[in-house]
């Protein structure tokens, strides 16, 4: 009974009874069970265009739609972006928001099968489960906004189709226009191999691009009047080989050549660098930031070229949540196990085999809360920068077999078939049940905000972001 203590003695301050959350928790999970049909139908289509950053045309639209449909006030193109949309319904206090995620990743088509076998050959395919993601959301929303519809909660709900996390960070631009500048608390959610109340950090990061500039000339001729960009660029990347050596052991670094000349018999005079850059904080991170500046200004100087070192877009490292966890915790605690047949073991079974992995099939049971969970283990989202504007909670929940391997095509096969379905609804069902509890219970809304305001420690928000409208792909 101990553990129940926390919410008890906060419901008793409200003046609400375990009864009265109860009661509309229930009522959420039937209401999610109620869409279940229509939340596979729309995860499917997601699941089927498999629409890669800021090209997500037909899934926002399907996502848009169904929030329209369901009496939500829905604004398409926010932030210079026509895959992004929000969605609301209510008014006043509390505004409760929650994010929703639906591009795929390239070149990881794959059919809802145990075998490698893509849908369509070089085709993107869904590797982090974001067809399972908007859709899960939006209908932990749409359960929510039926019990304010019918005077049981009170207070607003948005919902935030939020594209592009893979690769441009939609969410730091709709931060930009003030789109979550109202949210009191916001959820999100993340696809996983486990189900668990995520108390973990995620790495900060940045994109940078690096472009050198030289003089073109016949390679054979005279090569001696020209200066090779190309140079320039691999002198680059050796002293950031060289740099790893001597950084912290947090830090990732990782890029592709983006340009290296035209022909190999003509001096390249142009040349480039996408370079990611990854550490615990955003403080480390700029550290590396100005180490790379000063790598590109000698690689210029030694090539007699010139370079310039731009940062286009990043993310912050996530303000964890501790006291929204616990809520988390105790609402998959409250949901009890998920449920797996047979036939979706024997397909886990499978995808382990395929990958190497051990046959363990699926990992049905929350995990035990940890509320001290170290170093972020690695990766970077751009829900860690909406975690600096307003207090923010993520969950993970089983969408895959236990130890898949992510960005991968075990995690688009199973997020197409009944497996990834199960998880999405009860992702909906934990984030719903969750929301209740922050409607009706203004003192946990109100420990949630301190220790946010204590985590910040009034530092300030500053985006890594370049100037000018988010780069939308033609169509």
């Amino acid at each position: 009974m101990q553990k129940f203590h926390f919410v008890f003695s906060l419901l008793i301050v409200s003046g609400l009874t375990w009864a009265d959350t109860e009661s509309a928790k229930i009522q959420v999970v039937n209401d999610i069970d109620r869409q279940s049909g229509k939340l596979i139908e729309i995860s499917d289509q997601i699941w089927i265009f498999a629409e890669t950053a800021l090209r997500e045309y037909r899934s926002s639209a399907v996502l848009a739609d169904y929030a329209e449909a369901q009496g939500f006030e829905v604004t398409r193109g926010v932030a210079g972006m026509p895959t992004a949309f929000t969605a609301r319904y209510g008014s006043g206090s509390p505004v409760i928001g929650i994010m929703g995620e639906y591009d795929a990743l390239p070149g990881l088509s794959q059919q809802a099968s145990a075998v490698k076998s893509a849908l369509e050959e070089g085709a993107a395919g869904h590797g982090c489960g974001h067809n399972l993601f908007g859709a899960a959301s939006l209908g932990a929303a749409v359960a929510i906004k039926q019990l304010i519809a019918a005077g049981s909660l009170q207070g607003t709900v948005v919902f935030f189709g939020t594209p592009a996390e893979e690769s441009v960070g939609g969410k730091v631009y709709m931060l930009r226009e003030g789109l979550f500048d109202d949210v009191d608390i916001a959820l999100a959610w993340h696809p996983d191999h486990e189900i668990k109340a995520d108390t973990a950090s995620s790495q900060a990061m940045v994109d940078i691009r690096i472009e050198f500039k030289g003089r073109a000339a016949h390679a054979a001729y005279d090569p001696w009047n020209g200066r090779s960009a190309l140079d320039a660029v691999e002198l680059t990347t050796f002293a950031i080989n060289q740099m790893r050596e001597h950084v912290r052991p947090s830090v990732r670094m990782h890029y592709t050549i983006a340009d290296g000349g035209d022909v190999p018999n003509v001096i390249p005079e142009h040349a480039g660098l996408w370079l990611w850059l990854r550490d615990s904080t955003h403080d480390g991170v700029n550290e590396l930031i100005e180490r790379a500046r000063k790598i590109v200004e000698g690689a210029a100087i030694v090539t007699e070229t010139s370079g310039e070192l731009k940062v286009t877009t990043g993310s912050y490292e996530m303000l964890s949540n501790i006291e929204g966890a616990r809520l988390i915790q105790r609402n998959f605690e409250w949901l009890g196990p998920m449920q797996f047949d047979q036939s979706e073991l024997e397909f886990a079974y499978e995808i382990q085999k395929a990958t190497g992995k051990k046959q363990v099939g699926m990992n049905t049971t929350p995990e035990p809360f940890d509320d001290s969970p170290g170093e972020p283990e690695g990766g970077s989202t751009d829900v860690a920068d909406v975690s600096w504007t307003v207090p923010t909670l993520q969950l993970l929940v089983t969408t895959a077999p236990a130890d898949t391997p992510w960005h991968a095509w075990p995690v688009v096969a199973a997020g197409g078939m009944s497996i990834g379905h199960k998880g999405m609804l009860y992702a909906a069902k934990g984030m719903a049940a969750t929301m209740v509890d922050l409607y009706m219970n203004a003192p946990a809304r109100a420990a949630i905000r301190k220790e946010w305001l204590e985590d910040k420690d009034g530092r300030e928000y500053i985006p890594y972001l370049a100037e000018g409208p988010p780069p939308v792909p033609e169509q």
